[in-house]
């Protein structure tokens, strides 16, 4: 139970009637200052209300009075950006790639601009240091399977892999298990052998003979690749999905079907060019 009001000897101020562990609660009022505050704070956030885009509205936000926004002055500077950017834009468009390359002022801009371009639209699958993940290549080294050419390069950005493009790139691994061309023990045995040439330790055997009647024509005698056809080199130990034997025996059997989009259309030229410019030189590319 409250204890009476009383006024505290020391301040002189009427206590609340509380009172806890000896020590009471004083009733002191709020200062005027705050007050004074906290009506400025409410005026300011009615008339802010008015003035400026604040609360959500079926169609997006209110606009307020004075008609601005955070997206406009952004659409405003990526304007002004554009049009400062457009002389150099328009000559990496226009130039070849050896151009681009051996000029100072163009490359600069161009792997500054693929730099940008790679971390909106490549790092979701490449990752942001191009380091790849299963599926997806490594950009850093260079093991390319369509080559690694900055013309390669090129060309593999703007049409894809097994994309909606019709000059999209385009290879067929035959899924040897699930179309029936070999039974799981052929399987298991041509796994083994694949698994050795990238060892450097290939071995004679029903695995090799497995490999020279199914895999040759696209992945070579000595398993050396075929980046005409986008057959990767099997004697590295590159591998786009893993090297673990379950792994490899999953590709043989069911084959892998990866896509990456064609960016001609949804990319400028500019653009396309800068990236590969950028990509080309993450690892050196050949």
């Amino acid at each position: 139970m409250p204890t009476k009001i009383e006024k505290d000897i020391v301040s002189g101020q009427d206590t609340t009637g509380h009172e806890w562990d000896g020590i009471k609660e004083l009733d002191t009022p709020v200062p005027r200052w705050w007050w004074y505050t906290l009506w400025a704070c409410v005026a300011f956030s009615a008339v802010y209300v008015v003035l400026y885009p604040v609360y959500p509205t079926s169609n997006g936000s209110n606009e307020g009075l004075l008609g601005w926004s955070q997206y406009k002055v952004l659409a405003e500077d990526q304007a002004a950006a554009a049009v400062a950017q457009k002389g150099m834009r328009d000559k990496v468009a226009a130039a070849e790639l050896s151009v681009i390359s051996a000029d100072a002022d163009l490359l600069n801009f161009a792997m500054a601009g693929g730099r940008a371009a790679f971390g909106d639209n490549c790092a979701s699958c490449h990752g942001s240091g191009a380091q790849g993940f299963p599926g997806y290549p490594n950009l850093n080294d260079d093991e390319w399977l369509w080559g690694g050419t900055l013309e390669n390069i090129t060309t593999t950005i703007r049409y894809g892999i097994r994309s909606a493009h019709d000059d999209s790139r385009i290879s067929e691994m035959p899924a040897f298990g699930t179309d029936e061309f070999l039974d799981a023990e052929q399987i298991n045995a041509v796994a083994d052998f694949a698994l050795s040439l990238s060892k450097g330790t290939p071995a004679a055997g029903k695995g090799a003979e497995i490999y020279a009647e199914n895999c040759v024509a696209c992945h070579g005698e000595t398993g050396e690749g075929d980046k005409e056809q986008g057959a990767p080199s099997l004697k590295d130990s590159v591998w786009l999905y893993g090297s673990d034997k379950a792994t490899v025996v999953k590709t043989i059997t069911a084959s892998r079907k990866g896509v990456m989009p064609a960016w001609a259309g949804r990319l400028d030229e500019s653009t396309i060019k800068s990236l590969a410019v950028y990509v080309h030189s993450l690892g050196g590319g050949k």
